[in-house]
């Protein structure tokens, strides 16, 4: 666990969601990474296998990808087996001579159990919260619980938003002081704006880009979308993703006969994205809830005005005069899309662009994130009791559930570490006795030769 000389650490990221899948998560984990290499570090990835894509792949810039042979149970999540994956976590530690290990999103199993096993074998762990979480319903009570128990004993933490930054506090206990705002970035050679040519208002394109599911507010545009048709006969509207909620907006379409102005495109590839958004003038986000929006982002990097619910860490996201927020709810909805096209003409996909590029870069992002490394390395390190005090204070009976859970796995590993000692001493012997017997074969075959000699010179 030594670190590198230069200062120069070796850091393993892990989550659940990773490439070939696309989305938020996975896109920071690359980019950053990436950016990560640039600077000098060493950057290792594990995650899950994704179809017949397992064991060791290596990316651009040389970014070596362990694709653990566990297969998703839901939602591209692992199976949670607590113990399961420490023999594996271990060996990629130990081998790759890791200092740092950088855990990514608050429901991915393979991040919490990562972590979890990084501590009991003393690594600093660092830990990046992507989403926003209620407080009431019971998967929100179960999931908070889950990261209090990973974040008790975490080195340092990060959050996308001051907003998921409060409520990453509220969730876990995490104490302020370890919890650091970085925001996500864009790529904004990949999201460049139309050819230099005056765009006609003549029509206006509507872009909607989401997984359409209830938590992205597709509730909200089945009933925006109509409204904003009806008092706009130039406004069209262009929807791409899919989800379990993309019927809802096909039945929309059939009963107000919108098939001509609302054109539905199914999933769209992320090389694709960047097509679909220049072809339009507005980008709407209906979100009900979001910690950073990276389709935000990529929407303004490409020279459009945004509208968006004013729900979470969108706030922060872009300054007033490129979005106009609006509350969740369908007449303030639509009277942002009004406003929204009313200010088109002011608006200059160019320089939109450029004021992107200078305001969120990866490399800034990537420098911003080392300063968490060189605090956590610098962390005192603990022993198993003093570990074990952080879970005791977690609750009355959680507390003590996760002292057992911790206690087992530290036996679990002491248990690895025994089995390795005694498979080398093993090897060891065998190889000592390998090569005494090879030494023995060749030394009596050196005397037969010799003999042989011997006579046929006395012979002759």
């Amino acid at each position: 666990m030594g670190d590198d000389p230069g200062g120069k650490h070796r850091i393993l990221m892990v989550s659940d969601f990773f490439y070939p899948n696309f989305g938020g998560v996975e896109n920071h984990i690359y980019y950053l990474s990436q950016c990560l290499l640039n600077l000098g570090h060493k950057v290792v990835v594990a995650t899950h296998a994704y179809g017949n894509r397992s064991g060791v792949r290596y990316m651009t810039g040389g970014l070596k990808v362990y694709y653990v042979p566990w297969r998703p149970f839901v939602m591209q999540n692992t199976f949670p087996t607590i113990y399961g994956l420490l023999p594996i976590i271990r060996t990629i530690l130990i081998r790759e001579r890791i200092t740092v290990v950088h855990g990514h999103q608050a429901f991915s199993t393979f991040c919490h159990e990562a972590l979890m096993h990084a501590r009991t074998m003393g690594y600093k762990v660092v830990f990046t919260d992507h989403s926003l979480y209620g407080f009431a319903d019971i998967g929100s009570i179960h999931m908070n619980k889950v990261l209090q128990f990973t974040l008790a004993d975490v080195t340092q933490a990060i959050c996308v938003s001051h907003t998921s930054k409060e409520n990453t506090v509220l969730r876990s206990g995490l104490p302020p002081e370890k919890v650091f705002v970085i925001p996500n970035a864009v790529d904004t050679s990949m999201f460049k704006p139309a050819a230099a040519c005056p765009r006609t208002l003549e029509e206006i394109v509507i872009v909607v880009i989401s997984r359409l599911v209830y938590r992205k507010g597709v509730d909200l545009l089945v009933e925006v979308i109509p409204e904003v048709c009806r008092l706009h006969p130039n406004v069209r509207f262009i929807v791409g993703g899919d989800g379990a909620k993309r019927v809802r907006l096909e039945e929309m379409r059939e009963k107000h006969s919108l098939q001509d102005r609302v054109e539905m495109l199914g999933a769209v590839p992320h090389a694709q994205v960047r097509s679909v958004l220049i072809s339009g003038h507005i980008f709407l986000n209906s979100s009900l809830t979001e910690a950073f929006c990276i389709a935000i982002l990529e929407a303004a990097s490409c020279g459009l005005l945004t509208v968006s619910t004013r729900v979470g860490g969108v706030p922060e996201v872009l300054p007033d005069d490129m979005v106009v927020l609006a509350e969740p709810d369908p007449s303030d909805m639509v009277y942002a899309i009004q406003k929204a096209i009313y200010m088109l003409p002011k608006i200059d996909p160019q320089d939109m662009h450029n004021r992107m590029r200078e305001l969120y870069d990866w490399n800034d992002v990537a420098k911003r994130t080392e300063i968490v490394y060189d605090r956590a390395l610098k962390c005192s390190n603990q022993n198993l009791l003093e570990r074990l005090s952080r879970y005791l204070a977690c609750g009355a009976w959680a507390g003590k559930l996760f002292c057992l859970v911790m206690i087992v796995g530290y036996l679990f590993w002491q248990l690895l570490e025994l089995w390795q000692m005694i498979l080398r001493r093993f090897r060891i012997s065998l190889f000592h006795t390998t090569m005494m017997t090879t030494y023995w074969k060749m030394h009596n075959d050196i005397n037969g030769v010799f003999w042989c000699t011997t006579k046929l010179c006395f012979a002759h």
